[in-house]
């Protein structure tokens, strides 16, 4: 058992007969009555993301994770296949464990936190940014900006990402994954 003071971000936790995934927390102390966290809870099998609020001390009941380097190989439709990278073993999970599946890349490693309890694949957490190529973008228009003017842009993933305008077709770009916006191009 933990307390709400070990609440942090990407901690697996036992609740209304599911396991959530913290996504976002805030502690909060009011200036009348007593602390709080306010959290965004994801669930692991569901996809589905909740609201909730914990009064402090509220005793949680959190789930022993262990997190493995896993290599992703393909997807086939909503099943996407990653491959552990030590021991060779292949597991399966479904479009919704991932925040991020349109920014994934074949032969990218990703970390994946699997159950303590009956070895079971909970969520993935992907790299903090990704590079990719950008496929498909429109050329820019010089003029008729005041600043940060942004266009869409595919990229080889098959994700659309908003980029400025000096970004052409065959550029690889930096993509942060938490949000899925572009950080930067990357010269070679």
């Amino acid at each position: 058992m933990a307390s709400t003071s070990d609440i942090r971000k990407g901690l697996c936790i036992r609740y209304n007969h599911d396991i959530y995934k913290i996504v976002e927390f805030l502690h909060v102390k009011p200036g009348k009555g007593p602390a709080f966290v306010r959290t965004k809870l994801k669930s692991v099998t569901t996809g589905k993301v909740i609201d909730n609020t914990f009064s402090a001390g509220h005793k949680i009941d959190d789930v022993r994770v262990e997190t493995h380097t896993f290599q992703y190989l393909y997807n086939d439709g909503d099943t996407f296949h990653f491959m552990n990278t030590q021991d060779y073993n292949q597991i399966t999970l479904q479009k919704s464990a991932l925040d991020a599946p349109d920014l994934l890349k074949e032969g990218e490693n990703v970390k994946i936190l699997i159950n303590s309890e009956d070895s079971a694949p909970l969520s993935v957490e992907m790299p903090a940014s990704v590079i990719l190529e950008v496929t498909h973008t429109e050329p820019g228009v010089k003029g008729n900006t005041a600043t940060n003017a942004t266009k869409p842009a595919t990229v080889e993933t098959g994700a659309r990402v908003n980029v400025p305008l000096f970004i052409n077709e065959g550029d690889k770009i930096k993509v942060e994954t938490e949000k899925g916006t572009y950080m930067e191009r990357i010269k070679e």
